[in-house]
């Protein structure tokens, strides 16, 4: 179960600090410890790191991390999936991925656990939004639905199992449907 926020701290306090498992968020001067991931979350990121990479990571377009500490505009957020076009990964000076991501993700996808507050997890998304994110996903396994956050627009709730799941622009090439991420979730070999 998650933590209730704590007193205030300043940003560089909470990043002295050791790292949790969960992992805790820095937002609006409080830590907030995300919950333990649960099967159907930690299918969903998996496959969706999968899914995007195979996409992306070879032809250098994007890449996805989970559960990736970034660091900007005064949080400290640990999205379930960030996204960073290829351009934007930090480099360190060996020229190998850096450790910090002092940086908004382009694409930020998160999964709704069920004692997890989607207020919470949906201030986050918007506050990537506000800082440069391309886009945002609230996926919610109990509803079957995936929220689709562009930026500068209004959400689009997507239930059909049809449904294609918009994508940031240099991904087109990535087309799931909300039946395809779902099924993910199925026990059955093969589906």
């Amino acid at each position: 179960m998650a933590q209730s926020p704590v007193a205030f701290v300043a940003l560089e306090a909470f990043l002295r600090l050791p790292e949790t498992k969960p992992a805790s968020e820095y937002i609006d001067g409080r830590i907030v410890q995300k919950p333990m991931p649960q099967g159907k979350h930690s299918t969903l990121q998996a496959e969706l790191v999968i899914a995007i990479d195979a996409v992306a990571k070879s032809r250098r377009i994007a890449r996805a991390f989970p559960e990736l500490r970034c660091t900007f505009a005064g949080r400290s957020v640990v999205p379930d999936i960030a996204v960073f076009i290829w351009e934007r990964i930090p480099i360190d000076e060996q020229g190998e991925i850096a450790n910090v991501f002092d940086r908004t993700p382009d694409w930020t996808i998160e999964i709704l656990s069920p004692e997890q507050s989607q207020t919470r997890v949906t201030g986050n998304i918007l506050h990537c939004l506000e800082h440069g994110c391309r886009m945002g996903w609230l996926i919610d396994p109990a509803e079957r639905s995936v929220l689709v956050y562009p930026p500068e627009r209004q959400p689009r709730l997507l239930n059909v199992p049809t449904d294609l799941l918009s994508v940031p622009e240099p991904l087109s090439d990535l087309r799931l449907s909300v039946g395809g991420v779902f099924g993910w979730l199925s026990a059955m070999p093969g589906i």
